[in-house]
């Protein structure tokens, strides 16, 4: 029987979650080497030692970050692939949810692409198994797209067009203001875009 959540264990949630968001926002502005535990403490009104009461410090933190994105993207991407039918579908759904992500996740996904070589051995690991797993699942969306009586696409080929797409998706919150990132017509034609690229005949 587990024991009931307290008002305290809530707050606690609460104050890591806060003290995650702030990280990963100074992360993206000043890079991990120019942010300390005390300027991230003070983004959320605690002293730097207090952040230790709920990370190990500046390296676990930017752990638990990118951590986390990667599991919000393969466990995303599972639940597109489970509630779709046809692999049109499968794949359009899995675009679009990539662009909703990345559009609405930018800070996140830009300190993802900088900062992964300063994770612990772990952690790195950690994330480049959950990312290696969503390359597989977007691959097996993508296969029947190609078959062989349309040229076919082996996995090397099916891996470097899933990667390419990443690429066109995750660098456009880079380029872009908050103003157009949350316009609609942006992930419109980010979503066709990268539904072009992957589906490209050679």
């Amino acid at each position: 029987m587990t024991s009931p959540v307290t008002a305290r264990d809530r707050a606690k949630a609460e104050r890591s979650d806060a003290i995650l968001h702030a990280a990963a926002r100074l992360f993206a502005a000043r890079g991990y080497s120019g942010v300390s535990l005390e300027d991230i403490g003070a983004a959320v009104g605690v002293s730097g030692p207090a952040v230790y009461r709920h990370f190990a410090g500046k390296q676990a933190l930017l752990g638990a970050v990118l951590v986390k994105v990667s599991e919000d993207l393969i466990n995303g991407g599972r639940r597109v692939a489970e509630n779709t039918s046809s692999p049109d579908e499968r794949m359009h759904g899995l675009i679009t949810f990539h662009v909703d992500f990345a559009l609405g996740n930018a800070e996140v996904i830009q300190v993802q692409d900088r900062d992964v070589a300063h994770l612990s051995e772990a952690d790195r690991a950690a994330v480049r198994r959950l990312q290696r797993a969503y390359i597989d699942l977007w691959m097996d969306a993508l296969a029947p797209l190609h078959t062989a009586g349309a040229g076919g696409a082996d996995q090397e080929e099916l891996r470097l067009r899933v990667q390419a797409c990443f690429g066109l998706i995750n660098s456009t919150p880079h380029s872009t203001r908050a103003a157009a990132r949350r316009h609609s017509a942006t992930a419109t034609v980010l979503v066709a875009m990268a539904d072009a690229a992957l589906r490209a005949t050679i």
